[in-house]
């Protein structure tokens, strides 16, 4: 149909030099006239192409994040024998310009596809940028970054997230009073959208309540644990705390020691191992979560969609906001 040889027709399918543009026209119209679909898969098999997928993750030990690095191990084992290779590396916690450092040394010869969970500054865009135009497919993880190129976004709806966190606090109290709202950082995409979600509800829904302004944590318990005294003494009435972030041990240390699982409604993110005690012993009442292995796994798909420039499955990718209370804690 197109009157070329097999081997030209090859070159157009795989994409590579040395084929007249006149040529390539022949061969894309015959292609569309009989309906022909390429099998990416076989394509790879033949030619034993591996991926190469790298998480940039943050530097940090907060459970989440361990808990990704552990599930990124996991995933990488179970891949392997579908020709796709995890790995990750790290950077320094909410700081922009470590995060533009890494990816400014990836090379596109040793990896095909990023995940990258990262503060969001147009430095780390310009740099995700940057990876597009080298022809490496990139997917923002937990935290988007859309005013980058990126190919695609995993994680929750972050403004649904604080939408239902809003919607748990306003219910579970009973009476007027100030809610404190507990940041990472004022970089971090996740955590801002969670407030714009959470205030939205509460000017609403629950205007008896008052949200003061983010008191930043840094995902770090320590600096977390020094700023609770002096909120608490500055601000009364306080009946409830949502936890956007991170840094949560602090948080426990402090309701333990002022004796306040009674006093306030806690509303925190992520279920792990310090998030599961503080649902057991009643200092919080309901955490937001994420499935991390999903997260890995719809990572590693679509970026080899974004590889390969084949559809995927939005309804499969979609990661769930799950609720957890004290009564419904999976093993």
């Amino acid at each position: 149909m197109a009157e070329v040889s097999l081997a030209t027709v090859d070159r157009v399918l795989n994409e590579r030099p040395g084929v007249r543009s006149v040529t390539i026209s022949k061969v894309q119209a015959a292609i569309e006239e009989l309906g022909y679909i390429r099998d990416t898969a076989a394509a790879n098999l033949a030619r034993r192409r591996v991926y190469n997928l790298l998480f940039v993750l943050p530097d940090t030990q907060n459970e989440f994040v361990l808990d990704l690095r552990s599930q990124i191990r996991e995933q990488a084992g179970k891949l392997s024998n579908d020709r796709t290779k995890l790995s990750f590396v790290l950077a320094a916690t909410f700081d922009p310009q470590d995060f533009v450092n890494v990816l400014d040394e990836i090379d596109p010869q040793e990896t095909d596809g990023v995940a990258i969970f990262s503060p969001e500054t147009p430095a780390v865009r310009d740099s995700i940028n940057r990876l597009r135009d080298k022809g490496i497919a990139v997917v923002t993880l937990v935290s988007d970054l859309p005013s980058s190129e990126r190919d695609h976004f995993v994680g929750i709806d972050n403004v649904s997230a604080g939408r239902t966190a809003a919607q748990l606090m306003g219910r579970f109290i009973r009476e007027p009073g100030k809610i404190l709202f507990i940041t990472g950082s004022r970089f971090a995409r996740d955590h801002l959208e969670r407030r714009q979600g959470f205030d939205l509800v509460m000017a609403e829904e629950f205007k008896d309540l008052e949200v003061i302004a983010s008191v930043e944590g840094k995902d770090d318990p320590e600096i977390m644990y020094s700023l609770l005294p002096e909120l608490f003494e500055n601000h009364e009435n306080v009946r409830g705390i949502y936890s956007s972030a991170a840094g949560n041990e602090g948080l426990m240390r402090f309701l333990r020691e002022q004796d306040k699982a009674d006093d306030l409604v806690v509303i925190g993110h992520e279920l792990t191992n310090l998030s599961k005690t503080a649902l057991q012993e009643g200092y919080f009442d309901a955490v937001i979560s994420q499935d991390g292995g999903h997260l890995v796994r719809s990572c590693a798909r679509l970026l080899r969609s974004a590889v390969d420039n084949v559809p995927h499955n939005p309804a499969q990718e979609r990661i769930r906001i799950d609720i957890y209370l004290k009564e419904n804690i999976p093993e």
